[in-house]
């Protein structure tokens, strides 16, 4: 990429993910030699993308530039900022610096993909600081809705850049310290080239109620509901909401049982470390369950999202081996649905209320995202010359913009960037200098990347339309047909009632094989082409559907 003409080099900013979506966070910063990558993410696949597990972004540019890369600096543990490194590292091996969670739940998954010997990790403490090649990374404290949240601030010879991570403003937060406001002024007193700030809750006005407003929430409802066995579902990252269910449950008396496989090993992690106090003989395995009646059991469990194969989805449709959610159950769904996840949530939560279950989702949760008002501080602390919104889809970045223009940062000095721009910045200017590669590759079970656009595209066919699979054998010698053509349809109609269809079609494509055949032609790819387009148009005049059509030829 060209440099533009000025003596003094300019340090780039290039997200390879995370602009524009919600999801897949990871974003290299570049000066000369050195580039330094900020999480590395995966987002969950759309419901266009039949039969995806998850998708990675496309890390090409740091594997042409692999011996620039220093290493990747993560602000906190979600998966939408470290799900991607397992396989990203077997790409770009390099050092990973995070602080005492964050490496926690690394390691764990560095575990299941067999990456921990050859991965170097360190953890960082908060106000301790790092030197990457030409940059230098400070760990400042926020707050978030998982334990050990940073923002950074990234030193450079061109300026400092600060990045807020996922954050939110907790004076009283459930677990550690309130986020450090009085060194992100004193990073703003020495002048801030840039603020790369999330705006997931830039749309909403006012502030974030502080976390222990949930713990008063849940002490009501267990008065409230004393007599009746109590679920809670939330996210299996959210260890300070696993850590008020279980103070509650322990004021009132309660054992508490954890389900989840995420969960399970979430909490695993965190009480190793320190992270949750969790009283004696207070949690239990499920199987003791037996011993209590319910009004002394809590289950904290996931699937507050609705998805089919959580453990709360399992004990809704009462295909969960050890608990069944009935009657006298009370349910509380301590998340909000995320954006295209309202429809699984009213599905569980139909379910769960046909089951006689108590269904409670009002005030049980908020937020870990700041709202306009946080936003507002974090500028007014930090002054930054140029404002570079991050983490949300477009409506959000915008959102925050306009904050930003509020507060008097100059509108051209507000950079909306999408994933991929190459962003050179330094004190006189800043622009769009080109563009790099990025994308979502597609993990679909141990394949990565080996499902494209084609594969979805034929997939999504086979949804809408079914197939047909027209099956012949020709005789090696004359070319003649010796038997067939048969018709197989699956996805495409009910067989037993569409005899006549079916009969009808095998009738034209046999007609369209033998004019090939009157005429000469013999060439396979000829015949099957006959077939699909004989095939496909007597099926549109039918059915006005256009399925896949296979025709398969055998040699005899």
């Amino acid at each position: 990429m060209k440099k533009m003409n000025s003596n003094a080099s300019k340090l780039k900013i290039i997200p390879l993910g995370g602009l524009e979506q919600i999801g897949m966070n990871i974003t290299a910063f570049e000066y000369e030699d050195s580039i330094v990558v900020v999480d590395c993410g995966l987002s969950f696949p759309a419901d266009d993308m039949l039969g995806i597990d998850l998708v990675i972004p496309d890390v090409t540019y740091l594997k042409d530039n692999i011996d620039k890369v220093k290493g990747f600096v993560i602000t906190h543990g979600h998966e939408d900022h470290i799900g991607a490194l397992p396989y990203v590292l077997k790409d770009v091996n390099v050092p990973v610096y995070a602080t005492k969670l964050t490496i926690g739940l690394i390691e764990h998954k560095l575990k299941e993909h067999n990456l921990l010997k050859g991965t170097k990790r360190k953890v960082v403490k908060f106000g301790q600081s790092i030197n990457l090649g030409q940059f230098r990374i400070e760990f400042i404290k926020t707050n978030h809705s998982i334990v050990d949240a940073s923002a950074l601030a990234i030193y450079s010879p061109a300026g400092i850049v600060v990045h807020t991570g996922d954050f939110k403003v907790d004076y009283t937060p459930v677990f550690g310290d309130a986020i450090d406001l009085q060194r992100f002024a004193e990073i703003g007193k020495k002048g801030v080239l840039a603020l790369m700030c999330d705006s997931t809750n830039a749309e909403r006005p006012g502030f974030t109620a502080s976390e222990k407003t949930v713990g008063k929430t849940f002490d009501n409802l267990f008065e409230e509901h004393k007599n009746s066995r109590i679920f809670v579902a939330t996210f299996a990252s959210n260890v300070d909401r696993v850590q008020q269910v279980i103070n509650t449950a322990y004021k009132f008396g309660r054992k508490v049982v954890v389900e989840g496989r995420s969960m399970v090993s979430t909490i695993e992690i965190a009480s190793n470390l320190g992270y949750l106090n969790i009283p004696d003989q207070t949690l239990i395995e499920v199987d003791q369950l037996k011993n209590y009646p319910p009004e002394q059991q809590v289950i904290i469990t996931t699937g507050s999202q609705g998805e089919s194969m959580a453990a709360l989805s399992r004990m809704a449709a009462s295909i969960h081996k050890k608990i069944t959610i009935g009657a006298g159950d009370t349910v509380i769904f301590s998340s909000s649905p995320i954006p295209g996840n309202e429809k699984a949530v009213t599905k569980i939560i139909n379910e769960l209320l046909r089951k006689g279950a108590d269904v409670i989702f009002q005030d049980t949760h908020v937020s870990g995202h700041a709202c306009q008002e946080e936003i507002k501080l974090i500028y007014t602390l930090v002054k930054p010359k140029y404002s570079i919104p991050v983490h949300g889809e477009y409506k959000h970045l915008r959102a925050q913009a306009k904050i930003a223009e509020n507060l008097g940062i100059a509108k051209e000095n507000i950079l909306i960037m999408s994933s991929g721009d190459v962003l050179e910045l330094s004190e006189e200017r800043a622009c769009v200098s080109g563009k790099v590669p990025v994308g979502g590759i597609l993990v679909d079970g141990l394949g990565v990347g080996d499902v494209g656009s084609v594969v979805l595209r034929d997939r999504q066919h086979l949804a809408e339309d079914g197939i047909l699979i027209v099956v012949m054998a020709l005789d090696s010698y004359s070319g003649q047909i010796v038997s067939g053509p048969d018709i197989v349809t699956r996805g495409f109609v009910y067989v037993k009632e569409s005899d006549q269809l079916m009969e009808e079609a095998r009738v034209v494509v046999d007609q369209a094989l033998w004019n090939c055949l009157d005429r000469g032609v013999t060439d396979w790819g000829k015949l099957k082409a006959a077939t699909k387009d004989a095939l496909g148009d007597y099926v549109w005049k039918k059915t006005k559907r256009r399925p896949m059509i296979l025709p398969i030829i055998m040699e005899v």
